[in-house]
C-alpha cells in the first residue's frame, strides 16, 4: 500500500558539469559546476533550495528534467522520478516536462516567446498535453489569468510579452506552469519580478494549491522570510554543494553551519544616514507620461493610458529615493522619464537645465552623469560582447569626460585599470572579464550591470529593481556598496523596488505610487512606522505577511 505522502523526487550526489570551449587553444573541457547535490521530496511538501548566486540552485533544478542543450552538460549520480531513474531514461525525463512537473523560470522575458501572443503561448502547453480544442484552451487561459491575478484576462490574452510588466509576465508563466495541474511544480524564483502585494497572493495561492491538488513544490529562493513562511524543509546549497538539510523551523531556530548563519545575518539591514547637507540636483513640474491609444485606419488617438499622472519632485545630491507601488503602477515609466529614457510632459529641471527641452544631441553629453540599472540584466547586457567590452563601452564614449588620456595605447591601459577597479566594488573577479552575459547566474549579472553604470562616474542613478535577481547576502553586500559609493561621491539615486526590506534600507525618502499616482510621501523612516494612506498600509502589511516566522 502507497504512503500518504511518498516519495515523488530523489536527488543524490548530484554531480553537474559544463563543456567549455578555449577559443585560444582550439580545445573543449568539462567544467563541473555541481558536485555533491542530494535530497528528497515528498508528494504534498514544500522543500526550498537556497543559497548565494552561483551556488547550483537553478542548475541542480534545470537537471531534474534535463533542460539544457544536447551535449552541452554532463550529469552524474541519481536523479529519479517515483524510484526510477531519469539519467538512464533520459526520454522519460523530457516526457515528465509540462505534464507532471510545471517549471516556472527565474526569468519570464527570455521564456516567453515575444513573437506570439499570450494567448498562443498559454494554449500551446494546453493543447500539448491536453485532449481540449483551442477555444476550450483558451477559455482555460483566461482563468488561468484571473487565478494569478492578472486584470482584465481577455484583453491580455492578446498582448505581446513586451507589452506587459515584469510582475505581469512573472504571472504569466506561472498560469503556464499551473495549466496542465502537474505533481510537482518546480519553482526557481516564481516572486523575484513581483510586489509585496503580489508575492502574498502567490505564496497563499501555492499553498491552497498544495492542499488542494496534493502538489510538491521545489521552491528556489534568495528570499528566506519567503522560504521561512513557505517551506517544510530547507536544502542551503554553497559551491555546487548541499552542505545543510533540515525541517524549516529546525533550520531557522537552529542552524548548524556557519554558511547558513551568515545567511540568515543578511537578512538584518540598518536604515541609512542622511547626508550632512542638502542641495538640490534634479527637480520636475508637473511632469507627466501619457501614451496615446491609436485605433482605426489613420491611427487616430482614442484615448491615453496614464501611466504616470502630474507630479513634482526634488532631488537632492548624496540622497536615495525609493518609489515603491504594484507592478504597473508607473515606478519604472516615471524612472525613466526623469533621465529622458521616456518622452513625458512638464519641467526637468538638471543642474539649473530644463532638460525635457533638449535633443538629442543636446542630451549626449548628460548621458554620462544620468545613469541607469535595468530590472532584468539578461536583456539589457549585449549577448554578443564579453563582459571587458561591456564595461569599456561606456568609456570609450565618454571617457574624455573623465581625464581618459587622447592616445590610443594609453586610453586602453586607463580603460583596463578603470574595469579592474569596478570589478573589485562590484565582487567580481578578473578572470571573468572574457564570458559573456549567458555564462553567469542572474545576480552576478546584475552585478555587472551596476559596474557598467557606475564606471562612469555618474551623478544620478535610476536603479530598477537593481537586487530583484540577488540572494540576501549579495543584496546586502550591493545595499553596502552602492551607499558607501553614494557617501563618496554624492551621487543621487532613485530606487525602484517591490522589496520593503531593500527600500527601508535604502532610501531616505520614499514615494508610494498607485495606479500612476503618487498617494504618499515621506521621509522612509516616518512613512514606514506611521503610513497614512490604506494602499501604503496594505504594502506594509504584506510585507510583514512574507516575513512572519
Amino acid at each position: 500500500m502507497e504512503p500518504d505522502n511518498p516519495t515523488l523526487l530523489s536527488v543524490s550526489q548530484l554531480q553537474v558539469a559544463f563543456a567549455d570551449f578555449d577559443e585560444a587553444t582550439g580545445s573543449s573541457h568539462w567544467r563541473e559546476v555541481v558536485h555533491d547535490v542530494s535530497f528528497k521530496l515528498n508528494k504534498q511538501r514544500t522543500l526550498a533550495l537556497v543559497g548565494e548566486s552561483g551556488s547550483g540552485k537553478s542548475v541542480s533544478a534545470l537537471s531534474i528534467l534535463q533542460l539544457f542543450s544536447p551535449g552541452s552538460v554532463k550529469l552524474g549520480g541519481q536523479i529519479a522520478w517515483r524510484g526510477e531513474s531519469l539519467l538512464d531514461m533520459p526520454a522519460r525525463a523530457r516526457a515528465l516536462r509540462g505534464q507532471d512537473v510545471g517549471f516556472i523560470f527565474q526569468e519570464p522575458m527570455t521564456s516567453l516567446n515575444p513573437v506570439h501572443m499570450i494567448e498562443k503561448q498559454l494554449n500551446e502547453i494546453q493543447l500539448l498535453h491536453q485532449n481540449i480544442n483551442k477555444l476550450q484552451a483558451s477559455r482555460r487561459s483566461a482563468e488561468l489569468l484571473d487565478w494569478v491575478g492578472i486584470k482584465d484576462p481577455k484583453a491580455r490574452l492578446k498582448s505581446y510579452p513586451h507589452q506587459l510588466s515584469g510582475g505581469q509576465r512573472q504571472r504569466v508563466m506561472i498560469a503556464m506552469a499551473l495549466a496542465n495541474q502537474p505533481e510537482l511544480l518546480i519553482a526557481d524564483e516564481p516572486t523575484t519580478a513581483l510586489d509585496v502585494t503580489i508575492q502574498k497572493q502567490v505564496i497563499e495561492l501555492l499553498q491552497k494549491l498544495q492542499k488542494e491538488a496534493k502538489l510538491a513544490i521545489l521552491f528556489i529562493s534568495h528570499d528566506l522570510n519567503l522560504v521561512r513562511h513557505l517551506a517544510d524543509d530547507v536544502v542551503v546549497m554553497y559551491q555546487g554543494r548541499s552542505i545543510e538539510c533540515q525541517p524549516s523551523q529546525a533550520l531557522f531556530a537552529n542552524p548548524l553551519q556557519d554558511y547558513t548563519r551568515e545567511l540568515l545575518r543578511s537578512t538584518e539591514l540598518e536604515p541609512p544616514k542622511p547626508p550632512p547637507t542638502q542641495t538640490t540636483i534634479m527637480r520636475t513640474e508637473q511632469l507627466k507620461v501619457w501614451f496615446p491609444i491609436k485605433r482605426g485606419l489613420l491611427q487616430r488617438v482614442v484615448d491615453h493610458v496614464k501611466a504616470v499622472e502630474p507630479i513634482n519632485l526634488e532631488l537632492a545630491a548624496g540622497y536615495t529615493y525609493g518609489i515603491v507601488g504594484e507592478s504597473g503602477s508607473g515606478k519604472t515609466t516615471l524612472g525613466m522619464s526623469l533621465i529622458r529614457l521616456i518622452d513625458s510632459e512638464g519641467l526637468i529641471t538638471y543642474q539649473g537645465q530644463n532638460i525635457n527641452a533638449f535633443d538629442r544631441k543636446q542630451l549626449r553629453p548628460l548621458r554620462r552623469e544620468l545613469q541607469v540599472v535595468f530590472q532584468d540584466p539578461y536583456a539589457s547586457l549585449s549577448p554578443r560582447m564579453n563582459i571587458a567590452q561591456i564595461l569599456a563601452e561606456g568609456l570609450w564614449i565618454h571617457g574624455e569626460q573623465l581625464g581618459m588620456p587622447s592616445q590610443r595605447s594609453q586610453a586602453q591601459a586607463w580603460i583596463d585599470q578603470r574595469i579592474l577597479q569596478v570589478l573589485e566594488q562590484v565582487e567580481l573577479a578578473p578572470a571573468m572579464l572574457e564570458r559573456h552575459p549567458h555564462e553567469f547566474s542572474g545576480g552576478q549579472r546584475q552585478r555587472i550591470a551596476v559596474a557598467r553604470a557606475m564606471i562612469l562616474e555618474p551623478k544620478l542613478v535610476v536603479l530598477d529593481e537593481p537586487t530583484s535577481a540577488l540572494d540576501r547576502t549579495i543584496q546586502r553586500q550591493l545595499v553596502e556598496l552602492l551607499l558607501k559609493i553614494q557617501q563618496d561621491t554624492q551621487v543621487t539615486y532613485v530606487f525602484i523596488s517591490h522589496d520593503l526590506t531593500v527600500v527601508r534600507a535604502m532610501s531616505h525618502y520614499t514615494y508610494v505610487m498607485q495606479n500612476g499616482v503618487v498617494v504618499e510621501r515621506g521621509s522612509t523612516e516616518a512613512l514606514f512606522q506611521n503610513p497614512q494612506h490604506a494602499y501604503t498600509q496594505e504594502l506594509l502589511q504584506s510585507a510583514l505577511f512574507t516575513q512572519q516566522t
